[in-house]
C-alpha cells in the first residue's frame, strides 16, 4: 500500500469512529437483558452500562449501552454492539482476542472473524500509536466478558 492508500484509509476509519462517536448505535436500556455491567476507565472518566441478552442456545441476540466517554470509547462500544448480534459468546471472546492484539500491536488471529468485523475493528486499531488510549477502545469489550460471567463491574485500572 502507498502512502497515499494509507491515508485515504486513515481518513475512512477516522470517519467510522466519528459517526459512531457522535451518533452511537444500540445507545439504550434494554430492561429485559439478562446479562449487564459497568465498565469504567478512571484514567479518562468513561463510563458505560451494557446491556446483553443472550438466548437459551448462548447467541447474543440484542446488544446495547449507555453512558458518557471520549469518542473512541463511545465509537468501540457502538461498533461492538454492531457485532455481537447473531454471535455466541465464544465468538464475542475471539472478537476482543483481535481486537485486543490489534490495539496493542500484537499478531491477531482473523480466523473466523467476518471482513466487516475486521474493518471496524481495524478502525479502532489506530490507539496502538496512542497507548493511554488503548483503554479507551477496548472498555466496552472489557465490561462485555464481565457481564457474561455476571461480573457487575469492571474498571481498566
Amino acid at each position: 500500500m502507498n502512502a497515499m492508500e494509507a491515508n485515504d484509509l486513515r481518513d475512512l476509519y477516522q470517519d467510522l469512529i466519528l459517526d459512531h462517536g457522535k451518533r452511537p448505535r444500540n445507545f439504550r436500556a434494554v430492561p429485559t437483558a439478562n446479562h449487564e455491567a459497568l465498565g469504567h476507565n478512571p484514567l479518562c472518566g468513561d463510563r458505560l452500562n451494557l446491556y446483553v441478552t443472550v438466548d437459551n442456545n448462548g447467541v447474543i441476540q440484542d446488544a446495547a449501552f449507555q453512558g458518557s466517554g471520549c469518542a473512541i470509547s463511545v465509537a468501540s462500544a457502538s461498533m461492538m454492539t454492531e457485532m455481537l448480534k447473531g454471535k455466541t459468546a465464544a465468538q464475542a471472546a475471539h472478537l476482543f482476542d483481535y481486537l485486543h492484539n490489534a490495539c496493542t500491536g500484537k499478531p491477531a488471529d482473523a480466523n473466523g472473524i467476518d471482513s466487516d468485523d475486521i474493518d471496524r475493528i481495524q478502525a479502532l486499531s489506530g490507539v496502538r500509536d496512542y497507548p493511554i488510549r488503548v483503554k479507551c477502545a477496548t472498555l466496552a469489550w472489557h465490561t462485555l466478558q464481565a457481564a457474561l460471567k455476571d461480573e457487575k463491574k469492571v474498571s481498566t485500572e
